[in-house]
């Protein structure tokens, strides 16, 4: 972690910085200096199973038993002796279910009919699946030997006594609460949610329900802002909308810095006259860039605010929604505890479309990817690319991502998709 004093630095003395630039810094190097100054909430609380989902572990879970504890059959379907395989024709002496084991001795010619996840009769080590054998009043005749051990569990084949099972900052998932039930742990410790407090600025933007004027729009950034926060788990405090009025403005950032670990605005970084947060940041904070070499969002601000981490997103709709994606989720999930949170999915496909771009920046292209009738995966722009047609985004499942080397496409290039799906 970077202490304050090295964000000082850092913001003061660009020629520390390899290839810095204050009008417009790389993806890249955008996303590398932020990772410098992240310091994660290490406050933990002891939540119920239940509660966990979505949150941090801050601590090791550990198995206290084998899982499963007994040897079991995976199968319906007779348990004997592997020294029995070759005999066709066995004695069934019992039955064995799951919850209710078969208690009696089996001996050499014997078997025992046991049903799926009951506990293998003493001696016995091999199931033979009851679809290769046929009954014949006590007895079974096996139409095909099953292999030694076959269609068996075995105690601590999924997790043995003291294994480590999951990691301190590893985010719950569904399957991970079945996991660390099925050890009989009935609570964990989790660090506490992540406070992200965000507000929108501008004398243009109207809340819902309010008829619009001339020159006035729809306040819409708070609601995807309001969805993505959402979407990560941590504790959302919204704001509001805040006129461009400087005093205003400052006792709304100050509130908000200390009544949270993270604040996002959106709107107020460009170079507009009325764009006032500049000046407060320079007042209250310590800001490492203004600019990003991207498209959409070039205006992006990051930096602290006394304890608080600082996002300043643009104004436009569609580049709120690509600067958070590209840099605050990731910084978000580590500020949760995540040590190394998962990327967005990317991977190369096919463009079916042709693709106009400037190289010396990275861009941000809204995509659709779909399977083709040959079932081949391909990748096709939504249409205009304008930062503020936040239809694009509704309609798009991932970014076509271009990056600075990157100049016009023809039809049918290979370009990079980042997946969106089960994210947005």
């Amino acid at each position: 972690m970077t202490s304050d004093t090295s964000l000082q630095t850092l913001a003061n003395n660009p020629s520390c910085m390899d290839d810095y630039d204050p009008n417009a810094m790389h993806v890249a190097k955008a996303r590398e200096y932020i990772q410098q100054l992240l310091n994660p909430v290490s406050e933990a609380e002891t939540l119920l199973l239940h509660d966990s989902l979505g949150r941090v572990l801050a601590a090791d879970i550990t198995s206290p038993a084998n899982v499963p504890n007994y040897d079991n059959s995976a199968m319906d379907g007779y348990a004997l002796k592997t020294s029995d395989i070759a005999t066709p024709r066995l004695k069934v002496v019992g039955t064995a279910f799951a919850g209710k084991a078969f208690d009696g001795t089996v001996s050499d010619g014997q078997c025992v009919r046991i049903m799926t996840g009951a506990a293998m009769p003493a001696g016995t080590d091999t199931v033979v699946v009851q679809e290769k054998t046929v009954t014949d009043g006590e007895f079974i005749n096996i139409s095909e030997a099953p292999k030694p051990q076959a269609n068996v569990r075995y105690a601590g084949e999924d997790l043995k006594l003291g294994q480590n099972v999951l990691s301190r900052g590893h985010l719950m998932r569904p399957a991970d609460l079945g996991l660390i039930a099925s050890l009989g742990i009935a609570e964990v410790q989790a660090y506490r949610k992540l406070k992200v407090a965000f507000f929108s600025t501008g004398d243009e933007l109207v809340g819902l329900g309010h008829p619009l004027k001339t020159g006035q729009v729809y306040d819409s950034n708070r609601y995807t802002l309001f969805g993505m926060l959402t979407r990560l788990g941590v504790e959302v405090i919204d704001m509001g909308a805040i006129a461009d009025d400087p005093i205003q403005l400052e006792a709304t950032l100050l509130n908000a810095t200390q009544q949270a670990d993270v604040v996002i605005t959106s709107g107020g970084v460009s170079v507009g006259e009325a764009d006032y947060m500049k000046l407060l940041l320079a007042k209250h904070g310590q800001v490492m860039f203004w600019k990003v070499s991207m498209k959409p969002g070039r205006p992006l601000a990051y930096g602290k605010v006394g304890n608080a981490h600082y996002f300043g997103l643009p104004g436009n709709p569609v580049a709120v929604m690509v600067t958070f994606y590209q840099f605050v989720r990731d910084a978000l999930l580590r500020l949760m505890g995540q040590s190394t949170p998962v990327p967005l999915p990317m991977f190369s496909v096919q463009c079916t479309q042709a693709i106009k771009k400037l190289t010396g920046r990275t861009e941000f292209q809204r995509g659709i990817l779909f399977t083709d009738t040959d079932g081949v995966w391909r990748v096709k722009p939504t249409g205009a690319q304008g930062s503020a047609l936040l239809s694009s985004m509704s309609l798009a499942n991932c970014f076509i991502v271009l990056d600075d080397t990157v100049g016009n496409l023809d039809a049918g290039a290979t370009v990079q998709v980042q997946m969106l799906d089960g994210i947005i």
